[in-house]
């Protein structure tokens, strides 16, 4: 995901209320723009507030072993992936899936089970992992450019042997 940065206001010989004059004519500005290129903002009555459990699941495996991986493709899935979630089957994981490959990076905002990350090319190859502590705000990246990362709870890939290199097979690795 994405985040629009401005410049920090300015902090010298300026008083309180000018910052915040200028703090908020930023957001209206940004504000202004976003209506007139047609950008709707979501409601706050949009938010998702559990666990998403009905996404599409598709079956990955890694050698012989099986995952059963809910996968997160539009932005709003991606955005939530595992939150909320209070358990989760050892052999169940998370595919989010990216338009392009580009350095993805992940946090444990609201999420309550501890995750490993591992973070995909596009042919299926464990590029890195990344194991995630719960309720954190840690960012935890992508050593190279990725589409795909597969959240699974953390010490499953380790328990299995699957390290950086080994290769996933499933639908999403086969396409060409």
């Amino acid at each position: 995901m994405t985040a629009f940065r401005a410049a920090p206001p300015p902090t010298t010989g300026t008083t309180r209320l000018e910052r915040l004059d200028c703090l908020a004519r930023r957001a209206t500005s940004a504000l202004g723009l976003a209506m007139l290129a047609g950008l709707t903002l979501p409601a706050v009555a949009t938010a998702q507030e559990g666990p998403q459990l009905n996404l599409q699941r598709i079956e990955l495996t890694a050698g012989m072993h099986r995952i059963d991986a809910q996968v997160a493709q539009a932005p709003q899935e991606r955005q939530t992936g595992l939150m909320f979630r209070k358990e989760m089957p050892q052999h169940e994981g998370m595919l989010f899936v990216f338009e392009q490959a580009s350095q993805q990076c992940f946090w444990m905002k609201n999420t309550l089970l501890p995750l490993t990350a591992a973070f995909v090319a596009d042919d299926g190859t464990i590029v890195n992992l990344e194991d995630m502590k719960p309720q954190t705000l840690d960012s935890h990246c992508s050593t190279k450019p990725v589409r795909y990362v597969l959240e699974m709870n953390q010490g499953w890939f380790a328990k299995k042997g699957i390290k950086a290199g080994t290769k996933l097979a499933g639908a999403p690795f086969s396409r060409k």
